[in-house]
């Protein structure tokens, strides 16, 4: 039978995040063909890469010897994981050409992560933010977790700026235990930076993902007429543009900007991911685990 994934605008209609987050995470276990306990906290479970000072005797050299990159075997006993997920509100964020804008999305995939981190019985927390930390719960398994981190993300507003220093040093003075930290945003700061500020979280032995969410519009805007782009976060730095510009050097800009955010993830251990907004929710996840699973 053919997986039929979900339509963004689909879910958009569907009245609850806790909803939303069930019917995302029921549509990707349905396409694993795997056990419905398989989720990220039991792949990341399994596996974690070398940060320095871990024990080498818990490398896997067959891994190694195949891909040139060193992993720790996790065990049964330590599989219970704490997950963190960071939702960036800026104002850039409420951006959408179609039903379903970006921070609309990344609450639909925040809502399905700790959703899935609760099946698992991971330890989930969040922190949203944009210049500044404007809310955080700290991971736990404790009984109502679920509702809290649902409703925080449901009442989450769009703010300003994205400032990404102060929720990764709230992070840092907060949390000590290792786990999967979860970053879910447009990403419109230099990539250097990006990765410079959160690359202490890796040598703290963290697990860390980027998934960057980004419009259709965003990715290869088309309009026939000159346009006013308006920048959300810095009204004064918007400018007209004609649609030769919008399909040449904007396409290479942006283009350029996704791969070195890319590449400056991959060369400090991070895991990055290109979540296109129109694009089903469970189709982008399987594909990321899939992904991951292929380098393992």
């Amino acid at each position: 039978m053919i997986q039929q994934f979900l339509d963004p605008a689909v879910l958009a209609s569907i009245n609850g995040l806790d909803l939303i987050a069930k019917t995302v995470v029921n549509g990707f276990v349905a396409g694993l063909h795997r056990s419905p306990d398989f989720g990220f906290s039991q792949e990341f479970a399994e596996y974690r890469a070398y940060a320095e000072g871990d024990d080498l005797r818990h490398v896997d050299w067959n891994v190694f010897a195949r891909t040139d990159r060193c992993f720790l075997k996790r065990y049964r006993g330590e599989t219970n994981t704490q997950i963190l997920v960071l939702l960036d509100t800026s104002a850039s964020m409420s951006y959408g050409s179609h039903p379903v804008n970006k921070m609309d999305y990344s609450r639909f995939l925040a809502s399905a992560l700790c959703y899935m981190a609760n099946l698992q019985r991971d330890a989930a927390g969040l922190i949203i933010f944009d210049d500044d930390v404007d809310n955080y719960i700290p991971p736990s398994t404790r009984q109502g977790q679920i509702f809290r981190l649902l409703h925080a993300i449901e009442k989450a507003e769009v703010g300003t700026h994205t400032d990404f220093s102060k929720p990764f040093v709230h992070f840092q003075n907060f949390l000590h235990r290792k786990g999967l930290v979860v970053v879910l945003s447009d990403f419109y700061a230099d990539p250097e930076v990006i990765v410079k500020t959160i690359e202490p979280l890796r040598f703290k032995g963290n697990e860390v993902i980027l998934f960057h969410i980004l419009d259709p519009q965003e990715l290869a805007p088309k309009f026939r007429e000159p346009m006013l782009l308006v920048d959300l976060e810095e009204p004064a730095n918007s400018l007209e543009v004609s649609p030769e510009y919008a399909r040449n050097e904007y396409r290479h800009k942006i283009d350029a900007h996704i791969e070195a955010l890319r590449s400056k993830a991959k060369a400090t251990g991070f895991d990055y991911f290109l979540m296109n907004t129109a694009r089903p929710l469970d189709e982008g996840l399987r594909e990321y685990l899939s992904i991951r699973q292929g380098r393992m």
